[in-house]
């Protein structure tokens, strides 16, 4: 067996906060062999991203308490002194975190990020680190790289910031790269791309990798090795056919049991009701740029579909691909360009029918963090449009619907911050419900949540949208959770429905090529399956 690379023994990460003490690690071990990948999987608050940190010391000077012993390439990161460690980190062990636009500084071009932290590592001039940059920023597939090493974060696509987080850490040619959650945030194309793309540089260059993420489908495809964490603790280690195929733990199969399946047919109620929602040739254009240099960009071109009365009609796509902007034109936070939006017959460009039917159109975000007021309780942002409406704004009717969504009623003094990701998001459907509307759109309620809490939040809207005959629009990049939820799917491209159809057929048959493109990049927990996509992707030979 090759040498260890990396060698935890008996960690233990406390951390101390207002006076209280959270253990997130609790004695784990593990190693990891050159040219090996591990991947470390978990719910929130497993401890699998505290891990991850520890490794390049990354906790030093903070308000966490570390013991035991962690080796990387030969040095005691614990007991090294702040050069060592400073010597260690990119140079040897890199790391590319789950958010790009906050690991890049938005004042300082791309390039010139790139090249300081190669200079901080070598002896050479800017023109030559300069150059270094363009050389990685080509190879991990940044197009026109010698012009785009002198663009902001802001002017990249999220696809293409996560890859220039790679081309960062790839500059110093580590000897293991640390990749938490890199891809949670992306469509599933551009997340088969990243892990594509880590998947050659390690073919390439033999460095190891530790993979951190929720998504056991993620995992499955591109590591050797399977860490399963729960509590701090690891449950579960060993190569990833083995404990993601046949799992011995109970919290292993319970996980493996949540992850949405793609190709699990579902029991979809056939609606055959009148419209609800009528969207007519809808256009959405922006005006983008400065005031000398404005450019038009054509978010929505066209869109014509119903939203039947009952139905759940799921709306995929790519980021960019205009679903966001739709979902936002029907429940009237935007208005259209032009094109009509009707809800049940009434004109919602008509500000006195919108008046009448608002109470009835709400919307779940995607970011629950900035969707609620953090200086205001819960209680206060679940009562606010309750007392906007004239309703019952009281503290027992904002009690019974924290209780209807799963949360304890005791909690209504306590702040967002003081509640997990899932938890949140019950918090908003809360807010969302709290006025008995008949449309919900929600927009990326799962993407960020792990597998676990993804299914129970499903659960939730399933129950609700029974209990309230609620009808629902589900907006997601991840098909294989709409494929649970939906009973239509419409699939988006460049602005337009390229594809509208009941769910399974659509997913059973799919027509159009962007269709089969988003499909064939799904991921899958069969290890094997993975392999024979990326083969199909033809960025694998043989």
């Amino acid at each position: 067996m090759s040498e260890s690379v990396v060698s935890v023994r008996d960690l233990v990460i406390d951390f101390h906060t207002e006076g209280d003490t959270v253990r997130a690690v609790d004695g784990l071990s593990f190693d990891l062999a050159a040219g090996r990948a591990l991947g470390i999987v978990g719910e929130s608050g497993s401890g699998k991203s505290a891990t991850a940190l520890s490794l390049l010391g990354l906790h030093r000077g903070g308000n966490a308490d570390v013991t035991g012993s962690i080796d990387v390439l030969g040095t005691d990161v614990l007991a090294a002194s702040n050069e060592q460690v400073r010597q260690l980190r990119g140079n040897r062990i890199a790391m590319v975190f789950q958010d790009p636009l906050s690991a890049l500084d938005p004042f300082f071009k791309v390039g010139d990020q790139i090249v300081e932290a190669y200079r901080a590592h070598n002896k050479v001039d800017r023109r030559a680190a300069r150059k270094r940059a363009i050389e990685v920023l080509d190879r991990v597939g940044i197009p026109d790289a010698a012009r785009r090493v002198d663009a902001y974060p802001h002017e990249f696509s999220g696809g293409m910031r996560q890859r220039a987080l790679i081309a960062m850490a790839l500059a110093l040619s580590p000897e293991v790269l640390v990749a938490d959650e890199p891809t949670t945030a992306l469509d599933v194309t551009v997340q088969a791309q990243i892990l594509d793309l880590i998947h050659d540089l390690r073919a390439e260059t033999g460095m190891a990798l530790i993979l951190v993420t929720h998504d056991l489908a993620v995992a499955a495809g591109n590591v050797d090795d399977v860490l399963v964490m729960q509590r701090g603790k690891a449950v579960e280690h060993g190569p990833a056919a083995d404990v993601l195929g046949a799992p011995s733990a109970v919290y292993t199969r319970e996980l493996v049991a949540a992850v949405p399946r793609l190709e699990q047919p579902r029991e979809s109620k056939v609606v055959g009701g009148e419209p609800l929602v009528r969207v007519d040739d809808v256009h959405q254009v922006f005006t983008v740029g400065s005031f000398l240099n404005r450019t038009k960009v054509h978010a929505v071109e066209g869109v014509t579909l119903d939203v039947l009365r009952g139905e759940a009609l799921g709306i995929v796509g790519e980021s960019g691909s205009g679903k966001t902007t739709l979902a936002r034109m029907i429940v009237r936070l935007l208005r259209p360009t032009s094109g009509r939006i009707r809800f049940d017959g009434r004109d919602l460009a008509d500000d006195r029918a919108l008046r009448e039917v608002r109470r009835e159109l709400q919307m779940v975000f995607q970011d629950p963090v900035s969707s609620l007021n953090p200086r205001r309780t819960i209680g206060e942002s679940i009562a606010d449009p309750l007392r906007v409406q004239g309703e019952d704004a009281s503290r027992q009717r904002v009690r019974e619907l924290l209780a209807l969504v799963g949360l304890d009623p005791d909690r209504i003094d306590r702040y967002p911050h003081e509640f997990s990701g899932g938890q949140r998001q019950r918090i908003g459907i809360a807010r969302a419900i709290g006025l008995r509307p008949r449309l919900l759109v929600c927009d990326e309620p799962v993407s960020a949540l792990d597998v676990s809490t993804q299914a129970q939040i499903i659960r939730l809207l399933a129950s609700l949208r029974s209990e309230f005959d609620l009808t629902l629009i589900f907006v997601a990049h991840d098909l294989a959770v709409v494929r649970q939820v939906s009973d239509r799917v419409a699939v988006m491209s460049k602005g337009a429905v390229v594809e509208l159809g009941e769910t399974d057929a659509l997913y059973d048959n799919p027509t159009h090529p962007y269709t089969k493109s988003l499909l064939a990049a799904v991921p899958v927990l069969d290890p094997e399956l993975a392999r024979q996509r990326r083969l199909e992707r033809g960025l694998l030979t043989p």
